[in-house]
């Protein structure tokens, strides 16, 4: 692929020169060094688990794979009993 970049005059010279002594092309030191900072890169952690409120569990009989099962529960839960 192709793109454009820009650096500085100084940061471009010094990677040409550093090009040169490795006998690679500039488009070569420039992948590595992406690359190389990639890996070096650390993934963020995971997210914190959700909170668990009254208990800790669900409720028994309560399946997570209906919405509609779960909106009736929600909604027997406001009505005035």
């Amino acid at each position: 692929m192709r793109t454009t970049i820009r650096l500085g005059d100084a940061l471009l010279r010094e990677a040409k020169a550093r090009a040169a002594l490795q006998g690679s092309s500039l488009n070569e030191f420039i992948e590595e060094a992406v690359r190389t900072a990639l890996l070096r890169t650390p993934t963020p952690p995971p997210p914190p688990p959700l909170p668990l409120f009254g208990g800790g569990a669900l409720r028994p009989g309560v399946s997570l794979d209906s919405g509609a099962a779960l909106l009736e529960l929600m909604e027997q839960d406001e009505r005035p009993r």
